[in-house]
């Protein structure tokens, strides 16, 4: 069974697509660029503030989902600037235990939605 998951603390979708879907104890997020959902303004000063509104929203679709970043088994990163990867990699660390800490992949593309610097999506499971 297919669950769809909505937070109004993260930014709603903009295009034909859910902020999350769950799949039995699986959770897939749509990938989260730095939106305040507040205000829907882009949250974009520098890469770190940039980057924690990233992790905020995808922690807010975690908690809606009854999940922490602890269930989180697998991550994608997507940036427009490799040069950025030591300082998304800082704020990005602090939301997960080492040593549990999930797959990932980083990547960085030549444009992302909105011209932002960083997306992130995870997939999550509820042990």
């Amino acid at each position: 069974m297919k669950k769809i998951i909505f937070t109004e603390n993260a930014p709603a979708p903009i295009g034909p697509y859910s902020q999350a879907v769950l799949v039995g104890n699986t959770l897939y997020t749509s990938g989260q660029i730095a939106i305040n959902p507040k205000n829907g303004e882009l949250v974009l000063e520098d890469i770190e503030t940039e980057t924690t509104q990233v992790m905020e929203n995808l922690q807010a679709v975690l908690t809606a989902s009854e999940m922490t970043f602890d269930d989180v088994v697998k991550v994608s990163i997507f940036i427009s600037d490799m040069g950025n990867f030591g300082r998304i990699n800082a704020i990005y660390g602090k939301y997960f235990n080492e040593a549990i800490a999930p797959a990932r992949e980083t990547v960085q593309v030549a444009c992302l939605p909105k011209n932002v610097n960083v997306e992130i999506s995870v997939v999550a499971i509820k042990a």
